[in-house]
């Protein structure tokens, strides 16, 4: 079995950075969406990426965003990739891969069998699909990805996902030995499970994923 990686999101002090870093995150995420309490400036992340440089990789979590600040983000931030986690078409996904010059994570929100087999449009242009959880039509305030909820993992075995797919969608510590036993993702994400409240990472919390995952793999 291949060891699978992790990824951090939603990280926004330098130190949740240094945790995660040091405990051997092998991507980090940067959320560039006003609304998400996960939010951070361009010039919070420039400071978050370098300490980040050459020991992680580095991912801009964008939802719909303008080409103005994609050009921005990959010019001053410089990431290793874009997660696009809005309702980019596989047209707009080329588009940005095209403008950045930067790999594209793609986000597939799923609740269904039907969510998953939408990822069948971006295998050729995306560059990693990142299944997460489709948050509930009653949860108000809901936001594209970090609400904490996961879905049937199940659905991706029936679905021929892509290879080295990423995993996302209220995983924690509990919960994330299970994951990687009945799923073939190659890449954990998490987020909210690593938060002692919205945005507010917990330190212990990240290093314990990481050793559980590393374990587990």
């Amino acid at each position: 079995m291949t060891t699978p990686k992790v990824k951090i999101c939603g990280l926004s002090t330098p130190e949740a950075m240094d945790v995660a870093l040091e405990n051997g995150a092998d991507f980090i995420g940067l959320v560039f969406f006003e609304p998400s309490p996960r939010n951070v400036t361009i010039a919070q992340a420039q400071a978050l990426a370098e300490q980040a440089r050459g020991r992680s990789k580095i991912v801009a979590l964008t939802v719909d965003a303008t080409d103005e600040l994609l050009l921005e983000i990959a010019s001053k931030v410089q990431p290793d990739y874009i997660q696009a986690h809005g309702s980019e078409t596989p047209e707009r996904i080329a588009e940005i891969k095209k403008k950045t010059g930067l790999p594209i994570i793609k986000a597939i929100k799923v609740r269904d069998r039907a969510d998953v087999s939408k990822a069948d449009a971006f295998k050729d242009i995306a560059d990693i699909i990142l299944f997460d959880s489709k948050a509930p039509d009653d949860k108000l305030n809901a936001l594209p990805g970090g609400n904490g909820i996961s879905f049937d993992w199940s659905l991706l075995a029936s679905a021929n996902p892509p290879d080295n797919f990423m995993l996302s969608g209220g995983l924690d510590v509990s919960n994330v030995v299970q994951a990687v036993i009945e799923t073939d993702a190659g890449i954990f994400d998490v987020s909210t499970g690593v938060e002692t409240s919205p945005g507010e990472k917990d330190l212990a919390a990240i290093k314990n994923f990481i050793v559980a995952m590393r374990n587990a793999g």
